[in-house]
């Protein structure tokens, strides 16, 4: 065979009918439409100078004539696009493409629709039965005529919405090798077509939203290589995600063995850059799948490879072909390629690796290896965050850093430590982890934050990467102990301690000083008399995150931390492993802003039921309906008082609330007015949580008095030490939900300075929509006013139509980070993830999940899973399964059951809240809402931490 002829020469000159079949060497990236992405990407291995089988591709246009589109469509395939499709941008959202590709991305349903394989058959009857038009039966002959006489070749689909950045679609639809005879490669080439319609390839496309109309197929016709040994590759570890390793599998015969899954292959892990083979494992290789003179496959018996199918040498020449495709491609490829039996190695494919979790950079470029810690799970958020979302974090992160005077150069850039990846927040815990203080002190906060996060920090504590090079503390001293004399913290633990009342008059003093200090004075913006401007709006929100909100924090810190520290003081009084006891005292907290809000909300609830006008409509309508009903006015009056008062205190909050692109409840309340109808469905009085939460304070109370007396058979000072050290636990403790509670409310601020400067970018025709400003920004949205103001609308980045694209792109970027479910919770710079490289602690041992215990007791109930409060339901007693939670989720904790989650640990905030509730809780649970499933009945141990599926 020889090897087909290099682009680097020149793509040769288009044929007659180029519109229907184009040479190899003339595709790329910039004809996906007309070629699909597996063809694409094959033009680019040939680019690249790679060993590519030679062929050619019949474009979609040929599909498109066979099926009439787009003008006229048959009509069966235009029913089938119909019933698929979703209406495009959800609520005031349009979506199109991201530049780059071929198709248009609608927003998924909820649920693919339940007649797919119906559908789907529809389709693939009206593919088989239109008639192939001569000029496409034509072209194909000629090209295939030009390979050679009856040239056995392989026949691959290429759909538009294939081999993608964001969805390799591997394996959706079909190939078939060692076709022989243009007869035959025509049958192939509609059985290709077909495979577009498979019902796996049709749920596999509505399930990312792809539009249905959009989508087209090509196919690929190759020369068939001569196979001795054929596999995949994989430029990156694809279990691990370490990006210095290549993955092979390999087996005799031709790949199709390998990538079906039909055998266990030989696999090597290879180090490219240095061209060694570091690990080695052979498979059974059972089976080999041979062509057949004549075409055709057959499946044959490989029991006479009884060795490796590989070299070592051909390992690693494999290795750096792979690294020249991920360099050319600029990402980790998943390829296919074969040996021939003369010894050449080719590529027949290649496809991004869509699994591979993007590697979090330091904005300042420090080398070495980097550990980093999501702190995005860390707040309990999985979904991802908007971009003004993630600028506003790094200015508040700044602001951290400048207390303690870390260096900050921009802080619209943030602090060296802060990185994105995957539209989620990392944070750099390297230095942290390489000194004795923080690898005494870092893992421990984590350890009731989000345990499985501390779990896999310690294992790095073993890596000579890591290793500790600071043992004295006075570095961090320096630094720490400044900051907390400046902001008054030794003054107000001596004050909790002595004089508890009076830290909290104090304390409630400065959060209304902090309330007030939020709203823009447009005298001090020098506009006294007239409408703050939008740059002083802009002005303003930056200011707040700059300098005010994070003083928040340790105003309120000291007392909290107070209340947990004299947890663990009455525990060391008390002797012996108290854990389950002490948690006992902590429930039915005072001072815990977010159980107020629960129980307030529940209230409105109590009252409406002497309502039958608004409990009829709550029982009447969906949670959009009845928001609509709420922004016309339409909701009976004494519902719509009571919503009005509890918004006026609590509007500002959210799901996912420490994202200010997300709406907040007074902009959407349908999850609050869904909550409400759902509180209104518990009957027991019984079970109400005012009741429950009353009790469980009495409870906790007498539990204080017990182990005060206790205490006291070991003498009355302790005792009375003991019963002081609970009362301010109790007193305290609650306090841990306030700072968030008023981050939130100055985050809440900025979105509204924000909303009015998008309102003014939209009136001067900058952006299509206000809410758009939060897919742009504080530099972005800076320039595009000085754009405005200067009278032009610009082409470029600052320009309306420069905006109005790169918010278009931003949000389908957003919307494919939705469907991500996987967010690894630490990752090193080189890609790895320690939680896949090391088998996770816990896990399921004999069909019981373990996690951390975070709430005591038992419960056994039916499973819910629910991984977006928005619009959920919960019946009463049943067990919540979620992936995390944060303010937003706890008023579904008032009728549940139990608590799962997947993050978070004993102090996390799911936990807490499910303490003082008596809700049994565990937490840190790995893939807990895969591995449960709704409907589930499931015992909770949330003393063991412990769930056991009945």
């Amino acid at each position: 065979m020889q090897h087909p002829e290099s682009s680097q020469g020149g793509r040769p000159a288009a044929a007659p009918g180029a519109d229907l079949v184009v040479d190899l060497r003339r595709l790329g990236a910039g004809m996906l439409a007309q070629v699909g992405g597996k063809a694409a990407n094959l033009g680019e291995l040939l680019a690249a100078g790679l060993p590519v089988p030679e062929g050619f591709c019949l474009t979609t246009e040929a599909y498109r004539l066979v099926t009439g589109a787009p003008d006229s469509i048959n009509p069966e395939l235009a029913a089938v696009h119909a019933a698929l499709r979703t209406p495009p941008g959800g609520p005031g959202q349009p979506v199109a493409a991201a530049p780059e590709t071929a198709t248009h991305r609608i927003p998924a349903p909820a649920n693919s629709p339940p007649d797919i394989p119906a559908l789907a058959a529809m389709a693939r009857a009206a593919v088989v039965s239109a008639p192939l038009p001569p000029e496409v039966a034509a072209a194909v002959e000629r090209a295939y005529g030009e390979l050679g006489a009856d040239v056995p070749v392989a026949v691959r689909s290429s759909a538009t919405a294939e081999d993608l950045p964001f969805a390799s679609f591997a394996g959706q639809q079909d190939t078939y090798l060692n076709v022989v005879g243009a007869a035959a490669v025509l049958e192939a080439v509609r059985n290709c077509w077909v495979s577009l319609w498979t019902d796996r390839a049709t749920t596999y496309r509505a399930s990312l939203g792809i539009d249905p109309a959009e989508v087209a197929l090509a196919v690929v016709v190759q020369r068939m290589v001569d196979v001795e040994t054929a596999g995949v590759l994989f430029t990156a570890n694809p279990v691990t995600g370490r990006r210095n390793e290549a993955v092979i599998d390999a087996s005799p015969g031709l790949g199709e063995a390998v990538v079906s899954g039909a055998v266990n292959p030989d696999h090597f892990v290879v180090d490219p850059a240095a061209g060694r083979v570091v690990e080695r494992r052979q498979g059974d290789k059972r089976i080999a799948v041979l062509a057949v003179p004549g075409g055709g496959t057959r499946t044959v018996d490989a029991a006479e490879h009884a060795g490796f199918c590989l070299t070592d040498r051909q390992a690693a020449d494999l290795a750096r072909l792979g690294l020249k495709a991920e360099q050319h491609f600029g990402a980790p490829q998943d390829l296919e390629w074969a040996i021939s039996r003369g010894g050449s190695l080719w590529l027949t494919q290649s496809r991004p690796i869509t699994t591979l979790y993007p590697v979090p950079r330091r904005r300042d470029g420090a080398a070495g290896t980097r550990g980093f810690l999501c702190f995005s799970l860390a707040q309990g958020l999985t979904r991802p965050i908007t971009p003004m979302g993630r600028a506003a974090i790094r200015q508040i992160a700044s602001s951290v850093a400048r207390t303690v005077k870390i260096p900050v150069a921009d802080p619209r850039v943030g602090p060296p430590a802060y990185a994105d990846a995957g539209q989620r927040i990392f944070i750099d815990f390297t230095t942290p982890i390489r000194s004795t203080v923080g690898r005494a002190i870092l893992p421990r906060v984590f350890d009731v934050m989000e345990a499985r996060s501390a779990t896999v920090m310690r294992r790095l504590f073993d890596d000579p990467s890591f290793a500790v090079t600071l043992r004295t503390p006075l570095p961090l001293l320096r630094r720490i102990l400044p900051a907390a004399v400046r902001a008054g913290l030794p003054e107000a633990i001596l004050r909790g301690i002595f004089r508890p009342q009076a830290a909290l008059r104090r304390l409630d003093r400065f959060t209304r000083d902090f309330e007030a200090a939020l709203e823009l004075d447009p005298g001090a913006a020098g506009q006294a008399s007239a409408r703050p401007t939008a740059r002083d709006r802009l002005a303003h929100a930056e200011g707040l995150l700059q300098r005010r909100l994070f003083t928040i924090v340790p105003a309120i810190l000291p007392l909290a931390a107070l209340g947990f520290g004299m947890l663990g003081v009455a525990g060391k009084l008390l002797g012996g492993n108290r854990w389950e006891d002490l948690q006992g005292v902590l429930r039915g907290l005072p001072n815990n802003v977010t159980t107020d809000m629960d129980l307030e909300l529940w209230h409105l609830a109590a009252a409406l039921r002497d309502d039958p006008g608004s409990r009829a409509f709550l029982a009447g309508k969906d949670t959009a309906a009845l928001a609509a009903a709420h922004r016309e006015g339409g909701l009976p009056p004494r519902l719509e008082a009571g919503l009005s008062r509890f918004l006026d205190r609590y509007g500002h909050r959210a799901v996912a609330e420490i994202d200010v692109g997300m709406p907040r409840w007074s902009d959407d309340p349908a999850h609050i007015l869904g909550v409400l109808a759902n509180y209104l469905r518990l009957e027991d009085p019984d079970l109400a949580p005012d009741v429950q939460f009353s009790n469980a304070a009495d409870a906790a109370e007498a539990q204080v008095e017990r182990l005060a007396a206790e205490a006291r058979t070991r003498g009355r000072i302790r005792g009375a030490l003991v019963r002081a050290a609970l009362h301010r636990a109790r007193l305290f403790a609650g306090l841990r939900e306030l700072p968030k509670y008023h981050l939130v409310l100055g985050l809440a601020e900025v979105r509204r300075q924000l909303q009015h400067v998008g309102a003014d970018l939209e009136a001067a025709g900058t952006l299509d929509r206000a809410e758009d400003i939060f897919f742009l920004d504080f530099a972005e949205v800076s320039a595009a006013l000085d754009t405005a103001a200067g009278g032009g609308a610009g082409t470029g980045p600052a320009g309306g139509p420069g905006l109005r694209a790169l918010v278009v792109e931003r949000r389908a970027d957003y919307d494919r980070e939705l469907g991500r479910r996987h967010i690894p919770r630490v990752l090193l710079s080189d890609g790895t993830e320690p939680e896949a490289a090391q088998a996770a602690a816990g896990g399921i041992t004999e069909g019981t999940l373990t996690g951390s215990p975070a709430s005591a007791g038992t419960v056994t109930g039916v499973a819910r899973v629910i991984l977006d409060p928005v619009g959920a339901h919960l019946e009463p007693g049943e067990i919540l399964v979620a992936p995390s939670t944060d303010p937003g989720w706890t008023p579904l904790f008032l009728t549940a059951g139990g608590l799962v989650m997947e993050m978070g640990g004993a102090n996390s905030h799911g936990a807490v809240v499910a303490r003082e509730y008596g809700i049994p809780a565990v937490v840190g649970v790995p893939d807990a809402t895969g591995r449960i499933s709704s409907g589930q009945e499931i015992t909770v141990d949330g003393g063991a931490g412990t769930i056991v599926p009945s």
